[in-house]
């Protein structure tokens, strides 16, 4: 199919089928606060699938490593997270005050800023968090808040990054701060 043919098949699908069903119903955001946090790339998405209800996908990515850790060792926060979960809005869809759910997946690699050592392994877990969003304009939304998560931590440690000496293993119970939440939102 010539790419002529596909841009007119596209722009005659959006005004033959206004974005009704999508308005005002879908988001995507990043959270500028995990940038802060050695670029962690991230970002989430919302669809509402009621009044005061919201359903959430999201991805962390952090790939880097820094220089000036421990011992001339380069120190790392690497991370892939994916997250499903849920928002309840008391008033209405993204806007004012939220409370949210998830389940959440993460693989991390992370050590080497005071010492050399570093720990890699799986959590799984479940989260909470509450914040607000405030209303920017007509698309787009700024919002704020604060999560919690607590789980399982499948893990290993390792002497230093590049040894591969292995010096405890096992898995245990974590919990602690997930998101400081400063997102910018586009609402569809």
């Amino acid at each position: 199919m010539n790419k002529n043919l596909t841009i007119l098949l596209v722009a005659g699908a959006f005004l033959a089928f206004p974005c009704r069903g999508l308005c005002q119903k879908t988001t995507i955001s990043t959270n500028m606060a995990s940038y802060a946090h050695l670029v962690t790339l991230n970002a989430e998405a919302s669809y509402a699938v009621a009044r005061h209800v919201s359903l959430t996908g999201g991805i962390k990515y952090n790939p880097f490593e820094w220089e000036g850790g421990a011992d001339g060792y380069n120190f790392r926060d690497k991370q892939l997270s994916l997250s499903l979960g849920a928002r309840y809005w008391p008033w209405h869809i993204f806007s004012g005050w939220w409370v949210a759910s998830k389940a959440q997946y993460q693989m991390y690699n992370s050590g080497g800023r005071k010492t050399p050592e570093t720990t890699e392994g799986d959590r799984y877990g479940v989260g909470a968090a509450l914040g607000y969003t405030y209303l920017l304009g007509r698309h787009f939304n700024i919002e704020v808040g604060l999560g919690m998560w607590s789980g399982l931590d499948v893990f290993r440690k390792y002497s230093c990054p590049v040894c591969g000496l292995t010096i405890d293993s096992g898995r245990k119970f974590f919990a602690g701060a997930n998101d400081v939440i400063l997102a910018l939102s586009y609402v569809f």
